[in-house]
C-alpha cells in the first residue's frame, strides 16, 4: 500500500503586525524581534473573525481542490491544531467536517502542540494502513497569538506565535510500489509519505502554561483581573538552562529515525519543513542535518511561529521559491512545549 498527500493548502489571515510593532509594544529591540527572533511580520485575527474552525474550513478547501477530491468522499477528518479554538471542551474537528459537508467522514482530534504536523501525518498514514478507509483530511489552525502578552518578557520566546491555517488531503492505494504512486493517482500525488519518528521529555510539560481557565484554577473574575489568561513561563531561565544541552540532539535524533525507518540517511536528505524558531538555530539545525539553510529549508520569517501549520507552509514557500522540487526527499521536523520532536519524511512529487 502506498500513502500519499494529494493536496495541501493553507491560510493566513489578511490582518499582520510587524516585527517593529511587536519591538515598540514589547520594550524589545527592533533588531532583536526581526534578526534574532526572526519575526518581520506575522498574520494575527481580529477578535470576531477568523476562528479557528473559520481557518481550518477555508485551507480544507483549498486542499480538496488542490488534490481533486469531494468533500462526501472523505472518510476521517482529523483536527491537530491548536486546543485555542472557538469554544472550550469543544469539537472542533466536527464542526469543521459539518462545515465541509463531509457526510460520510468521522471526525477526530490530534493534539500535541507544535509537533503535531508529523504526528498527525504518521496517525492518519497507519489508519489508512490498517482500517478499510482510504482517503483522509488532516487539518490545522492556530492563533495562538491572541494569548501572548508582549508585557511578560518571560514569555518573549512566544512573541514570535502568528496566526492561520493548513490541510492536507492524504490518500491510500493497493499496489505497486511507492516509486508509481503518480500514476495510480492519477498523478495528483504531491507527496509520498514515508515513516515517521518522535520523543517526549515530559520534564518540561509545566514549563509553558496558561495559568488559570482550567480544573486547578477556573475562570474567574479574580483570575481575569490579574491577567492570568495568557501564557506565561514560571522559570524562563531554567527553561532555558535545561532546554539547550537536549533539543539539538533530539531533533536530530527524530530525524534521523525517521529518515533510517524509510530506508534513507542524512546525505539523502534535500528539504526540511521546520517549526518557526529564532534564526540562529533553525540554520543550526539544517548545517547539522548537513543542509544549505539558504536552500534546502524556509525560514518563516513573514509568518512566525503558526503551531502545527508551520510545516505545510513552509512547504508551499518551498515549492514557490523552487527549493523544493520533484523527487526531493524531504522531512517534516517539528516541536512543541511539553516537550516533543517529532518527523515524518515525505518524498515530494510536485
Amino acid at each position: 500500500m502506498t500513502v500519499s498527500i494529494t493536496g495541501l493548502g493553507t491560510y493566513v489571515p489578511d490582518e499582520t503586525i510587524t516585527g517593529e510593532a511587536i519591538a515598540a509594544e514589547s520594550g524589545i529591540p527592533e533588531e532583536v524581534v526581526v534578526e534574532k527572533m526572526g519575526v518581520r511580520e506575522k498574520h494575527v485575527c481580529p477578535p470576531d473573525d477568523d476562528h479557528a474552525t473559520d481557518m481550518s474550513v477555508t485551507a480544507a478547501e483549498r486542499a480538496l481542490a488542490d488534490a481533486d477530491v469531494d468533500p462526501a468522499d472523505l472518510d476521517v477528518v482529523v483536527y491537530h491544531g491548536s486546543e485555542y479554538k472557538d469554544h472550550v471542551v469543544w469539537s472542533a474537528a466536527a464542526a469543521i467536517t459539518d462545515r465541509l459537508g463531509a457526510t460520510n467522514a468521522y471526525a477526530t482530534e490530534s493534539y500535541t502542540l507544535c509537533a503535531g504536523a508529523p504526528i498527525a501525518l504518521r496517525q492518519v498514514t497507519a489508519q489508512l494502513e490498517t482500517e478499510p478507509i482510504d482517503t483522509a483530511l488532516l487539518v490545522a489552525a492556530s492563533r495562538e497569538e491572541d494569548l501572548v502578552d508582549y508585557g511578560n518578557e518571560d514569555s518573549s520566546f512566544m512573541f514570535n506565535f502568528g496566526s492561520g491555517a493548513s490541510a492536507f488531503v492524504v490518500e491510500a492505494t493497493d499496489g505497486g510500489s511507492v516509486n508509481d504512486e503518480a500514476d495510480r493517482f492519477d498523478g495528483r500525488a504531491r507527496a509520498t509519505v514515508r515513516a515517521s519518528a518522535a520523543q517526549t521529555d515530559g520534564s518540561f510539560a509545566g514549563d509553558v502554561v496558561m495559568p488559570a481557565g482550567g480544573s486547578k484554577r477556573p475562570p474567574s473574575e479574580e483570575t481575569v483581573r490579574e491577567g492570568l489568561h495568557t501564557l506565561d513561563v514560571p522559570d524562563p531561565d531554567g527553561m532555558k538552562e535545561r532546554l539547550g544541552p537536549v533539543s539539538l540532539p533530539a531533533y536530530l535524533s527524530v530525524a534521523d529515525t525517521a529518515l533510517e525507518r524509510s530506508g534513507f540517511d542524512r546525505d539523502d536528505l534535500d528539504f526540511v519543513a521546520l517549526t518557526h524558531m529564532k534564526r540562529s538555530f533553525h540554520e543550526r539545525v539544517l548545517d547539522e542535518l548537513g543542509l544549505d539553510p539558504g536552500s534546502d529549508g524556509y525560514y518563516l520569517d513573514e509568518f512566525g511561529h503558526v503551531q502545527s501549520v508551520d510545516q505545510a507552509l513552509a512547504l508551499e514557500r518551498g515549492v514557490e521559491t523552487e527549493r523544493l522540487e520533484p523527487g526531493d526527499l524531504g522531512c517534516l521536523l517539528a516541536a512543541g512545549t511539553g516537550y516533543t520532536w517529532s518527523a515524518t519524511v515525505i518524498r515530494w512529487r510536485g
